[in-house]
């Protein structure tokens, strides 16, 4: 039985989760742990296994309490309640912070990954994207730098130039095609 008392998943369910977990990497989930606990100052254990992050992080307290210390005031309310609705909420209001702060929509989360230990992969790779985002704060970043914008301005006169250059001149395939191809014995019907 799962966390929630819930039937164990067969067949392509159970597939599509074994898929899930096996993406999960303790290195990165520790990496993550260690920039969290230095971020709040709170004493957290800093272990990537599964069960330690799902355990740290499922009431969405210590996430709201991150996003508070990259931006103050992000998260109005954090809700202290262990009720499951209250939990949800400040998991919810996490994600909707670490959006405001940059963290692309693809690299977030759904609440259920976290709440019922769905998909804890994807809470990592979402504190992850969160962690890069933390040097435009003032904070301690995790992972490799962000690009900076580099935007090219090219005059008219080089332009124009574009407009001269034939099209072959990219290369070209010398008309190939798919005749005298066969691969076997055709189709009978």
């Amino acid at each position: 039985m799962s966390v929630l008392n819930r039937a164990a998943k067969s067949g392509f369910a159970a597939e599509a989760q074994q898929k899930l977990q096996r993406k999960y990497s303790v290195a990165h989930a520790e990496e993550v742990m260690n920039w969290i606990k230095e971020i709040t100052k709170e004493d957290i254990s800093t272990s990537g296994e599964e069960e330690n992050v799902f355990s740290t992080l499922r009431d969405g307290v210590i996430l709201c309490k991150l996003v508070n210390e990259l931006k103050p005031g992000s998260v109005k309310k954090i809700q202290t309640s262990t009720m499951a609705f209250k939990c949800m909420e400040n998991i919810n209001a996490f994600l909707n912070a670490a959006k405001d702060m940059g963290v692309p929509t693809e690299e977030t989360f759904q609440t259920v990954d976290l709440w019922e230990q769905q998909n804890l992969n994807s809470v990592v790779i979402c504190l992850q994207s969160l962690g890069r985002k933390a040097g435009n704060y003032g904070k301690a970043s995790i992972g490799p730098k962000e690009a900076e914008k580099n935007v090219r301005n090219f005059s008219e006169e080089q332009l124009r130039a574009s407009d001269a250059t034939i099209s072959l001149q990219y290369g070209s395939n010398k008309g190939a095609n798919q005749s005298g191809i066969s691969f076997g014995n055709t189709r009978h019907m």
